[in-house]
């Protein structure tokens, strides 16, 4: 039991599981901030241009049964709101990490020219006759 406990607590306590369950606590947050732009502000005025229509309040009727066809479109169009935030708050977090990175600075070593290659050619006969 104790082997088990160990192996427990290593296991939850490892950076990987505490990160995730930050981010699930973060965007957990950031879905009710979305949701509430969603609902809020893009919904009424997404109303106000399609003449003044609630899309929560759009139903079909089928039988005994309701089709709430309009909290589907909110629901679509609030997943594709996070989507875009997401998406803004990745590609920026890349850029920053970018810019933190150093380009590595590759020193070019000039090409030689001909008569620099001749002259080192004629140095190195030079040194094997003298030896």
């Amino acid at each position: 039991m104790k082997k088990f406990l160990k192996e427990f607590k290593d296991f939850a306590t490892k950076g990987n599981v505490l990160d995730m369950a930050v981010g699930v606590v973060i965007g957990g947050a950031f879905s009710k901030i979305v949701t509430s732009l969603v609902d809020n502000v893009f919904m009424p005025l997404i109303g106000i241009i399609i003449g003044g229509h609630d899309f929560s309040s759009l139903t079909i009727k089928v039988k005994d049964a309701n089709i709430y066809y309009g909290l589907f479109i909110q629901n679509v169009v609030d997943f594709l709101i996070v989507a875009l935030c997401l998406f803004i708050v990745i590609k920026t977090i890349n850029k920053m990490k970018d810019l933190k990175k150093k380009p590595e600075v590759k020193e070019e070593v000039p090409a030689k020219s001909e008569e620099v290659i001749l002259l080192e050619d004629i140095r190195d006969l030079l040194k094997k006759k003298t030896k």
